[in-house]
């Protein structure tokens, strides 16, 4: 053997031993939770890391996909794609030109979505500079199975971190208002739309009818997270939860009458506090009641949608509950305003622009009733997307997706995670 192949197996050797030595850097990470990573591999070393990481158990609610390329390929694939939670990229630019080389990324990103770079340049300013314009991590060649999950913990696991999760509450101005119906089309919409893991949760515990829209039949659901919060942590969650499709699961609600579910203000919170940790969305069907447990979960969602159709009791209705809403969350943004079954047929119904005015709120989405579509949606327990892609109505649950998570048009620029990159041009 050779000088220069010893010389080579010993630091192969050695590199083995420092990964197999961290590896125990692993034993006490929390898994992480449900999001989407996508990764860009400029050379086989990362892509066979990047490899053993998707197989690993605290990867098992990830969805991850890993693909050959680098920046180039990371902003031509999103120009006309939604970006995913995490993005880890390897690139070979020089420091002197790689923010030059990430702004054609940076102009398609996602304002949620996270980004790790990996390089091979040991430059501190260059790290600080990454810092500064947005970059979660940046991690130096050679990087190990421990770099990359401990980079992706460091984001999504660290417990001093911000939640993961957004949560979007949907409420009726009425009972029988279909608000049920829009928050879990709208459900299924965010998860297909932009491949986000989210989760829905049927918080009408007598009456839900989430199992049956999407034809379901769990045997547990939130009931047990609300009996039993001592018990309740991200672990337990996933035992409780429903694949409805890819990246939607399903919280579900017992609809039994055999006891009574009555409970305090703040039942629902450790609920949503774990929601929000486990998904990076999480849609709650808020029953039509105002009670000390309806207020906090309202007052506590990230974004708030009032169902009501067009008659006079849904007005001031409406009404009452803007004007609570505002006084409960004076630092948020007005709760959005859905009307539904707008022009049915017979009945009397006051104008778009009459019921509006008073209420001080333009709606997001006006849903014409549609006994047919609907009819034919819920009788199969599947959505509107999938009983008529094409229909109009597919297209305003779109709309209404694009809105409560804060996403614009697929293809229109947008500003993400690199966002001060962009002050530079």
């Amino acid at each position: 053997m050779s000088t220069v192949d010893y010389e080579i197996k010993n630091t192969s050797e050695l590199r083995h031993a420092e990964e197999a030595m961290r590896m125990g850097e692993l034993e006490n990470m929390r898994p992480l939770p449900r999001i989407s990573v996508h990764a860009f591999c400029e050379s086989e070393e990362l892509q066979r890391v990047m490899e053993r990481c998707a197989n690993d158990r605290r990867m098992s609610k990830v969805s991850l996909r890993i693909t050959s390329g680098g920046t180039a390929a990371a902003a031509n694939m999103f120009s006309g794609a939604p970006t995913p939670n995490l993005i880890i990229l390897e690139t070979r630019a020089s420091p002197a030109n790689l923010l030059a080389e990430l702004a054609p990324l940076a102009a398609v990103c996602d304002p949620s979505t996270k980004v790790v770079i990996v390089g091979y340049h040991n430059d501190i300013g260059l790290y600080r500079d990454l810092i500064r314009n947005g970059i979660s991590e940046y991690i130096v060649q050679p990087v190990a199975m421990p770099d990359i999950m401990g980079a992706m913990a460091a984001i999504f696991v660290d417990p001093e971190a911000e939640p993961l999760g957004r949560s979007i509450a949907f409420i009726g101005a009425k009972g029988g208002v279909g608000a049920s119906t829009v928050a879990h089309n709208c459900a299924f919409g965010i998860s297909n739309l932009f491949s986000t893991e989210t989760i829905l949760a049927d918080l009408d515990l007598p009456y839900g009818t989430a199992n049956i829209d999407f034809d379901q039949d769990p045997a547990q659901g939130i009931a047990e997270a609300v009996f039993a919060p001592e018990r309740l942590d991200e672990v337990f969650l996933d035992r409780l939860l429903t694949k409805c499709s890819e990246h939607l699961s399903l919280l579900a609600a017992p609809s039994l009458l055999d006891r009574a579910y009555d409970f305090e203000g703040h039942a629902f919170q450790p609920v949503m506090d774990v929601l929000q940790r486990s998904a990076p969305v999480t849609v709650l069907d808020v029953p039509h009641a105002w009670s000390d447990w309806t207020r906090s979960v309202l007052s506590n969602a990230d974004e708030v949608v009032i169902c009501a159709v067009p008659d006079l009791a849904n007005l001031r209705n409406a009404k009452n509950m803007l004007d609570a809403l505002r006084k409960m969350r004076p630092n948020d943004k007005v709760p959005h305003l859905i009307l539904n079954q707008v022009g049915m047929p017979k009945r009397p119904e006051i104008s778009v622009s009459d019921f509006c005015e008073p209420l001080e709120v333009e709606p997001i989405a006006i849903i014409p009733f549609d006994i047919g579509l609907f009819g034919n949606a819920a009788n199969s327990g599947r959505m509107i997307s999938e009983v008529d892609p094409k229909s109009p109505t597919s297209e305003t649950f779109s709309q209404i997706s694009h809105i409560v998570t804060g996403r614009v048009a697929i293809r229109k620029p947008r500003k993400g995670g690199l966002l001060g990159l962009l002050k530079r041009k």
